[in-house]
């Protein structure tokens, strides 16, 4: 007969980070084990549907606000949205003790077909190859989805992959981009029972 050593309770994994600038106002409250739940609000309508596929789709609990200078243009918006929701994860996942580290997934939206793989690292990098199809998404310039993923990379300190396969809409193309990096995450962020309390890195250190 065999007696099951029962694991310790994980801290809660959650943050809030604000950060201000002469450009934004941005505050990001996030919890890494929530239920996906989301209050969201960029001035963006676009972005903050996709900012509510992360949260759904990852299993997080994110409330976000920013206020930007979008009489000029989204781009400092939705960059600094994404640096700040990178620092609230760094802060949240602590020392990676127990993380499964490595997340990917496909997604398909009709047509469109994205791949997203994503290492928990320690070093930042980003390669990003989405042609879209169109340069406006609503009120979202789709070129900024790079700077969000940018922003999000170097202040989470991941390595992180973001392929579109295929896709002839736009919108379908970033909504299977948005919705593949929250699945990555997801995997992940998860605590693996298999290695409670190690660093997943033969180093020693993430």
């Amino acid at each position: 007969m065999t007696t099951q050593t029962a694991l310790a309770p994980v801290a809660p994994r959650t943050a809030e980070i604000s950060r201000n600038t002469a450009e934004t106002k941005i505050t990001v409250k996030l919890n890494l084990d929530g239920t996906g739940q989301s209050r969201l609000s960029t001035g963006i309508g676009f972005f903050d549907h996709m900012l509510d596929q992360i949260a759904r789709h990852g299993l997080i609990d994110l409330d976000i606000h920013a206020d930007g200078d979008l009489h000029i243009d989204g781009h400092h918006t939705v960059e600094d949205v994404g640096i700040t929701f990178g620092q609230a994860v760094a802060q949240a996942v602590g020392d990676k003790k127990g993380l499964r580290r490595y997340g990917h997934a496909y997604v398909p939206l009709d047509e469109a077909l994205s791949r997203v793989v994503v290492d928990f690292s320690g070093r930042p990098g980003l390669e990003m190859h989405v042609p879209f199809k169109s340069g406006m998404i609503g009120s979202f310039d789709s070129q900024l989805a790079y700077e969000f993923f940018q922003g999000f990379a170097n202040h989470a300190f991941v390595t992180l992959h973001i392929d579109n396969l295929r896709g002839d809409n736009a919108h379908h193309q970033a909504e299977t981009v948005f919705k593949a990096f929250a699945r990555a995450l997801r995997m992940a962020l998860e605590i693996d029972p298999r290695s409670a309390g190690v660093i997943p890195s033969t180093k020693g250190s993430l």
